[in-house]
């Protein structure tokens, strides 16, 4: 069984559409001692096929597109935080507090990117605003590595001890996550099926599955902004709603807002809760990408959705999932792969490394956006409202769970493998009012299908504050 199968059978694919899917395997991209490759190829591979099946029902076609999957184009937008250029300008992924440190015992990872987490960090530290990373390092030595992951957390910041992959599978949460589906998938209530609005289209228009579809983005960082700009590559009207207290980081909006637009508003004002409850009102999908909980005094639960907008698809992600010791714990792919034993597996216990590009957070956000597109699908037969839920620490037990990838690092069954000739042949241009922007092109293929955005990121909570499109539906 491929990994291109585990991600469709997780998402209650129909066997017999994998089918459907061909691969450029290229030889030298996402090189690591674990099936990176082979897992991105999946994610995205599901992806496109979920997006061909929805479009094919859409359009009254009597075949589902084929879709193809390219190992470069992949390795080159799990790479898309690294290869935008904003006036030729490489952005920051990486603040200087955001490091593995040495513990008394072992290494200890921090995030420390957004303002906030960072205030928080040094706080628990008991270190002033202002303090430099010799002095973070000084600090951080004279404690065990689970004693800065306790205080960080508990502060309301972001660490975690280095584990091996035996250590994380003993651990609670490792075991807890473990036992859980790939992708979480539910059925809230019995709504009404979901009509099934056609697709019209000029000739030579491209086959855009979500068109008409509106999607509240409640997303931040990489896996969540991966998965609705996906839905807005194909055709939803996407609106990220973010608070006017927690601004995004200026290159993750360039790199994540393609084809959507972006608004600010405080839930806590009553005037912007108006507005969002109308814009609720109106919805067809609703993406979340906070820590488990952090929404919920919003009535922001699936359930009080489903009480306020039934036949709604609510997509959740986390870092740790919403269960287990850790299910309320904030959390980023680098924490993840650092406490999962990913980081031992890519160096050692000594030297600790990373995978070869942040693809938990790429590969569970176009799970994400399948999962999505799957409960439309499911929703026109059976309706409901429906929650999907993904975890990235979920994602790291798919990618190292021991499977057998042997015929898929081979090439065998792929048209290739080829030579990976750079990131090039992948990467665009354009103006925007960011400035001139260089950046990875969508990976997810199938015939007929867009193979760009339609429009390049705006300015930052600079849109209005309503949908642009008719409803689907």
């Amino acid at each position: 069984m491929t990994d291109t199968d585990v991600a469709w059978a997780a998402l209650g694919g129909d066997p017999a559409l994998v089918q459907r899917i061909s691969n450029v395997a290229r030889e030298g991209t996402l090189t690591s001692p674990l099936p990176v490759r082979e897992v991105a190829r999946a994610c995205v591979g599901a992806c496109a096929l979920a997006a061909a099946e929805w479009g094919a029902r859409r359009a009254g076609l009597p075949d589902v597109p084929e879709v193809r999957v390219d190992d470069g184009a992949v390795a080159t937008a799990f790479h898309s935080e690294r290869q935008l250029r904003v006036d030729g300008r490489a952005p920051v992924n990486f603040a200087p507090l955001s490091r593995f440190w040495r513990a008394t015992d072992g290494w200890v990872r921090t995030h420390a990117n957004y303002p906030h987490h960072r205030a928080r960090l040094l706080g628990a530290l008991g270190l002033a605003a202002d303090a430099s990373v010799d002095t973070v390092a000084a600090a951080i030595a004279e404690r065990s590595a689970v004693e800065v992951e306790d205080g960080v957390y508990a502060a309301g910041g972001l660490a975690v001890a280095l584990r091996t992959p035996g250590e994380w599978a003993a651990h609670e949460q490792g075991r807890v996550v473990a036992a859980q589906p790939l992708v979480g998938r539910e059925r809230l209530d019995k709504a009404s099926a979901r009509p099934l609005v056609p697709l019209v289209r000029s000739a030579g228009e491209p086959l855009l599955p979500a068109a008409g579809l509106r999607v509240l983005d409640l997303t931040r960082v990489i896996a969540g902004p991966v998965a609705t700009r996906t839905l807005a590559l194909l055709g939803a009207d996407v609106l990220r709603i973010d608070s006017p207290q927690l601004p995004e980081l200026a290159d993750h909006h360039a790199d994540m807002n393609f084809g959507k637009r972006s608004a600010a508003l405080d839930l806590a004002a009553p005037g912007d809760r108006r507005a969002f409850e109308e814009l609720l009102a109106e919805a067809d999908v609703v993406v979340t990408g906070y820590r488990p909980g952090a929404l919920d005094r919003w009535g922001l639960t699936p359930e009080r959705l489903a009480e306020r907008r039934p036949g709604l698809v609510v997509a959740q992600l986390s870092a740790w999932g919403a269960y287990g010791p850790w299910g309320g714990r904030r959390g980023f792919d680098s924490l993840v792969q650092a406490a999962t034993g990913i980081a031992v597996t890519e160096g050692s216990v000594e030297e600790p490394g990373a995978l070869p590009a942040q693809a938990l957070d790429h590969g569970s956000g176009y799970l994400l956006a399948a999962a999505v597109l799957r409960s439309l699908t499911e929703q026109t037969e059976e309706g409901g409202t429906r929650v999907v839920r993904l975890a990235l620490a979920r994602t790291a037990a798919w990618l190292t769970d021991g499977t057998d990838r042997a015929a898929e690092r081979t090439g065998a069954g792929y048209d290739g493998p080829a030579a990976y000739d750079g990131p090039e042949p992948w990467l665009a241009e354009t103006d925007s009012a960011l400035g001139r922007l260089r950046y990875s092109l969508p990976p997810v293929h199938f015939t007929d299908g867009p193979s760009d955005w339609t429009r390049p990121p705006g300015r930052w909570g600079q849109d209005p504050v309503r949908w642009s499109t008719a409803a689907a539906g």
